[in-house]
């Protein structure tokens, strides 16, 4: 990684530079400081489109001002975190903000500002995005600043960026000292930008806030065409991510889980922005461990593979699929017992998926055959309703049976309990059907043979206006199929 030299303060652009601890030149001579102001080409793009997403964002902003009209919104960005010393971790802008705007800049700030100065009669706002201009080349910050273009990379001018996202833009470094002197109701989705907090600190109160985002949540429980399409573009992709690790599940076995991490990573970056949260590629007994993201295990013929991974499309939607599959191609009989079980209640928890059903309804219906084969196979004391009733099966079980999917994978999370778990499938809705058992390596209370056996079948439904369309029937699910797929992709 090269070595920048960085005015310590921006107002300091046209001093003599200091040069961080151990940088190697001591300063810029007043002939290289012109020599870099010049002789550059105009590179600005004149022949941009809007983003695809533009006109759903712009409806979804005016929504939002009808639900809050006369008062200031702020939805920031969010800011570069730091992973170690002078690096940070790759950006990810809230998705608050990406689904008011389709943009994905570090720093920026959408501000939907009141008509009339902010009165409670006020009809609608106008909205401004709030974005950092090209670096200055006369000051040398293009070159001299680690954040200068130099270093990490064009962006877009304002103008490109009205052009792009279909609002007017202003130079965000502006916005403190203006948010400062603001008058009048205001809200910010908090925990994103700390300078932009402060600059609200006596302005805005917790449960204002929290009502802004917990609207902003509620908003995504119903996608768009244009969602539905990301997410199915995610899918796809995902599906052959899932093809590329069958094909090198050899070379797995020879190295550990992280070649399985690696190789749907691969397909994520090749075809998306990343994966859409951390692969978990859960080999043997690692199955039995909810979120296993280390990765580092063993890939032993015999056993099987948990994989559970979504590729992240360039706009930032994720898919979220599971499949358990048996390493060497082959299901054993009490393999192909418990998967046969888990895709049994996965299919009742899909059939309950509808438009008019609660949320609720598929989870309970996944619970309900996965607890009649734990009381069969004499793991828990019947009846079922017994069972049901005191939650006995959740030993075995964990976790509830899917969630909304989206922009995050764990969707609308802050959307009130009445709305979302509590609340009726809607059609446009997307979630996910997870059933799974999991018998831990040390679980004492069933037969030695089940122990380390974990088993999790999932896919991505959208709810339609008749039923439910599962995004990623492109993956087999039936162990059957699942051998013959293998099969076929091994060669």
């Amino acid at each position: 990684m090269a070595d920048e030299l960085t005015p310590e303060t921006p107002d300091e652009a046209e001093q003599p530079i200091k040069q961080r601890k151990n940088g190697l030149y001591p300063g810029v001579s007043d002939e290289l400081a012109d020599s870099m102001k010049s002789g550059w080409a105009d590179t600005e793009l004149r022949d941009l489109q809007p983003v695809e997403q533009a006109p759903n964002a712009a409806e979804r902003r005016a929504a939002l001002s009808r639900r809050f009209p006369g008062e200031r919104l702020v939805i920031p960005a969010g800011n570069l975190k730091t992973r170690s010393n002078d690096t940070e971790y790759s950006f990810r802008a809230a998705t608050e903000y990406v689904y008011l705007t389709g943009d994905q800049t570090d720093d920026s700030v959408l501000v939907l500002e009141p008509r009339d100065g902010g009165a409670a009669g006020a009809e609608g706002h106008d909205a401004t995005l709030y974005r950092l201009p090209r670096s200055d080349r006369e000051n040398g910050e293009f070159w001299l600043d680690g954040m200068g273009e130099l270093w990490v990379g064009r962006r877009h001018s304002l103008t490109e960026a009205e052009v792009l996202y279909g609002l007017p833009c202003k130079d965000v470094r502006e916005l403190a000292d203006a948010l400062k002197e603001a008058t009048g109701p205001v809200r910010v989705v908090r925990g994103h930008d700390a300078g932009i907090e402060a600059a609200l600190t006596d302005k805005v109160t917790a449960e204002r806030d929290e009502e802004l985002r917990v609207y902003l949540s509620e908003a995504r429980l119903v996608k768009d065409a244009f969602e539905v399409g990301e997410l199915q573009k995610a899918v796809d992709s995902t599906v052959r991510g899932f093809e590329d690790v069958v094909k090198v599940l050899d070379k797995a076995e020879a190295t550990s889980e992280r070649y399985i991490e690696g190789t749907f990573f691969l397909r994520a970056r090749v075809e998306g922005n990343d994966v859409g949260y951390g692969s978990i590629c859960a080999a043997g007994p690692h199955a039995c461990t909810l979120h296993w993201v280390r990765n580092n295990g063993e890939v032993r013929s015999g056993d099987l593979l948990l994989l559970d991974a979504g590729v992240e499309t360039n706009s930032l939607y994720t898919a979220d699929v599971t499949r358990t599959l048996p390493i060497n191609g082959r299901y054993s009989d009490l393999q192909r017992k418990i998967y046969d079980a888990v895709y049994a209640a996965q299919e009742a928890g899909i059939a309950a998926v509808k438009p008019g059903a609660g949320f609720r309804d598929f989870h309970d219906a996944a619970q309900r055959v996965l607890t009649e084969h734990l009381v069969e196979w004499g793991l828990v004391e019947g009846p079922v309703e017994r069972v049901l009733e005191l939650g006995l099966q959740r030993r075995w079980t964990l976790h509830g049976t899917g969630h909304m999917l989206g922009l995050d994978v764990h969707d609308c999370a802050a959307a009130r309990t009445e709305s979302y778990v509590n609340g009726t499938l809607e059609p446009g809705m997307v979630l996910t059907v997870e059933p799974g058992l999991y018998f831990q390596a040390d679980d004492l209370t069933v037969p030695e043979e089940y122990r380390g056996i974990g088993v999790r079948i999932e896919d991505d439904i959208l709810v339609t206006s008749d039923g439910n369309r599962n995004l990623s029937a492109g993956l087999p699910r039936r162990s059957d199929e699942v051998e013959e797929w293998m099969a076929r992709l091994k060669g």
